[in-house]
């Protein structure tokens, strides 16, 4: 006689861990930066990448309800997309020659941020040496000089505060 035992149904894998944001804020610091932080995003879908990056932002940054990116380095986007419990507009610019692969963050009543894009596609090497060259204040302009601060008529320039939000250090 055979007997057979039931069992219970397979359950399927877990799917894989969700990948780190790579994201690096440049030290709290007295003086205006021109560089905030720097983000290496897995690929170029504005879509996929940005919400995940917004949310890994310190709360002192606020509610980023403005993003302006370099048109020729994104894929399509509409103008505006919903992230968390808010709107968030999208802006699409050519890219300028001072600012060459940038993200712009704007928080009403709080400031702008500026953060260096690393092309996805980049080394962990190159990531690594793009981001100790963004976030180094202490380098000099291409003529020795420091890079001139923001004025007043361009806003108020953001301060990276203490982490917050699932902030992780990366390994790069």
């Amino acid at each position: 006689m055979i007997t057979t035992v039931p069992t219970a149904p397979s359950t399927p894998p877990p799917p894989p861990p969700l990948p780190l944001v790579r994201l690096r804020l440049a030290p709290h610091g007295a003086l205006p930066r021109r560089i905030d932080g720097v983000w290496w995003p897995y690929s170029r879908d504005l879509l996929t990448q940005l919400p995940k990056m917004l949310a890994a932002l310190p709360r002192a940054w606020g509610d980023i309800t403005g993003v302006t990116v370099d048109a020729a380095a994104w894929s399509a986007a509409p103008g505006r997309m919903f992230v968390a419990t808010q709107v968030v507009r999208l802006h699409k610019a050519p890219a300028s020659p001072h600012a060459a692969d940038r993200i712009v963050l704007l928080s009403p009543g709080l400031g702008r941020w500026d953060l260096q894009v690393i092309p996805p596609d980049a080394t962990e090497e190159a990531a690594a040496l793009l981001t100790a060259a963004a976030l180094d204040d202490r380098r000099p302009g291409a003529d020795g000089a420091r890079p001139p601060t923001p004025t007043a008529a361009a806003g108020p320039h953001g301060r990276v505060g203490p982490a917050g939000r699932g902030t992780r250090a990366p390994r790069w």
